[in-house]
């Protein structure tokens, strides 16, 4: 079965075109590495699926499905998280989430209070969210909300720019982790990542965006001075160091150039990214 599909569809932000007039299938159970330059549409591709952008042209399916607002088939890790200095325990974040509450601590019945566990517990977070939010370190907090966003089963789950300001220790540990908790599942992820490099070992292929367009393959097919200078609507060379891959543009590397959040109109710039 396909887990998502965009039929031509094109993707504008207050009248600024996004995403023009692109088409692509993923299947259940893949694992798909979203990249690109900045502002090129990685956030606005994750919402449209969550169906709060709606596509200004052509269609978006997800499980079958038109992309609508509140869908429980999909998990969602936000770039964006307003937990990083909570007082709350790591367990009782995920239980307002299991509840639906965003303030206050929830009376949790059996069922949920048994979810709670279940996804604490497949992350390896059980003993870590014992401990207020802010006192985590950053691989320690992307776990429980990954916990948070695996509560009910999705079938899906995105997310969207997990390893900022992580270490490439932590980095891999997510990237692990995640990929982990995908194959004991069976789930499709769309992992978004401003570098491929971290995410080599365990996607599946590549959705990269650009320029308004988007490219899906292997690395081997995407990862290309062609495909790339296409998106970037510059010339790109893709240096292959061992095992690690650089997406160059004369002698800068174009995926550690500072990250802006598309979404804002104002740069953002992230320590360690």
């Amino acid at each position: 079965m396909i887990a998502v599909e965009f039929a031509d569809a094109t993707l504008a932000l207050g009248g600024r075109t996004v995403l023009s007039g692109i088409s692509f299938a993923l299947g259940e159970g893949e694992f798909v590495g979203v990249l690109g330059p900045n502002g090129s549409g990685k956030t606005t591709l994750m919402r449209a699926i969550l169906g709060l952008v709606r596509p200004s042209r052509g269609a978006i399916q997800v499980l079958g499905r038109p992309a609508a607002r509140g869908s429980a088939a999909i998990g969602y890790v936000p770039q964006v998280r307003s937990t990083a200095t909570s007082r709350l325990s790591g367990r009782d974040v995920v239980a307002a989430a299991a509840s639906g509450h965003r303030w206050g601590l929830p009376v949790l019945g059996p069922s949920a209070r048994h979810d709670v566990d279940r996804v604490l517990d497949l992350v390896g977070a059980t003993a870590l969210a014992a401990r207020p939010l802010a006192d985590l370190s950053g691989g320690e907090r992307q776990r429980v909300l990954l916990a948070q966003a695996l509560l009910g089963r999705p079938r899906l789950l995105l997310l969207d720019e997990p390893l900022i300001s992580l270490d490439p220790n932590h980095q891999r540990g997510v990237v692990e982790l995640v990929r982990r908790v995908q194959r004991a599942l069976g789930i499709t992820v769309l992992f978004s990542a401003h570098e491929l490099n971290p995410l080599l070992g365990a996607l599946g292929r590549v959705l990269y965006l650009g320029s308004g367009h988007a490219a899906l393959g292997t690395v081997e097919e995407v990862i290309t001075g062609p495909v790339l200078s296409r998106l970037y609507g510059s010339e790109i060379e893709v240096v292959r160091l061992g095992s690690r891959i650089f997406v160059m543009a004369g002698d800068h590397d174009v995926e550690r150039d500072p990250h802006r959040h598309e979404d804002h109109a104002h740069a953002h710039h992230h320590a360690g990214s």
